[in-house]
């Protein structure tokens, strides 16, 4: 076995590979072999990654989603209160969301808002809860949702993902968690 002196360190070595892998450490501590991953290692790597990735990427929808329901109810939020402006510069409610100046805006998912004056409507068009009792005694206010198809009765399957404004103000969000 042949011995090596190198500043006053004893370095044992069997094979020239070695003695070089020894001088490659030392000359440059970054220094890493060139031998590359095994198929074995390239699929426990990528199958890793595709659990990572079907852990994550539903959740990510879900809080997108989320967040795009806030918008919504912020922005009918909005149009609640240009509406209860208008019922004060006027005495009555608008007749459409033309009035003030939020005609045909879509929401989140390209849908226009929908509005609806109780006063001026008959029951059956309105908005109504699970025991079929209309849901305000104002006006009506809503976004169809991601679907775009809605429904009157809250208990509609095409009414779910509707986002509602509901008794009178006091409630803003999805059907399915009214």
């Amino acid at each position: 076995m042949p011995v090596f002196m190198e500043s006053g360190e004893i370095i044992l070595s069997r094979t020239k590979g070695a003695l070089q892998k020894n001088l490659c450490r030392e000359r440059r501590p970054n220094c890493f072999d060139q031998r590359g991953l095994t198929l074995i290692e390239l699929m426990v790597l990528i199958a890793i990654i595709g659990i990572l990735a079907a852990i994550t990427i539903p959740s990510m929808f879900h809080y997108r989603y989320n967040a795009q329901v806030t918008r919504t109810i912020a922005e009918m939020k909005t149009i609640e209160q240009a509406v209860f402006m208008y019922k004060l510069s006027h005495g009555h409610f608008p007749e459409s969301l033309d009035a003030v100046g939020w005609g045909n805006t879509p929401d989140i998912w390209g849908n226009p808002y929908q509005y609806t004056r109780v006063e001026d409507n008959n029951k059956g068009q309105l908005r109504k809860n699970k025991s079929m009792v209309p849901v305000n005694t104002d006006f009506d206010l809503y976004s169809t949702g991601k679907s775009g198809r809605s429904s009157a009765p809250f208990t509609s399957a095409l009414s779910k993902d509707d986002v509602v404004r509901a008794n009178d103000g006091g409630y803003f969000g999805l059907v399915s968690n009214y």
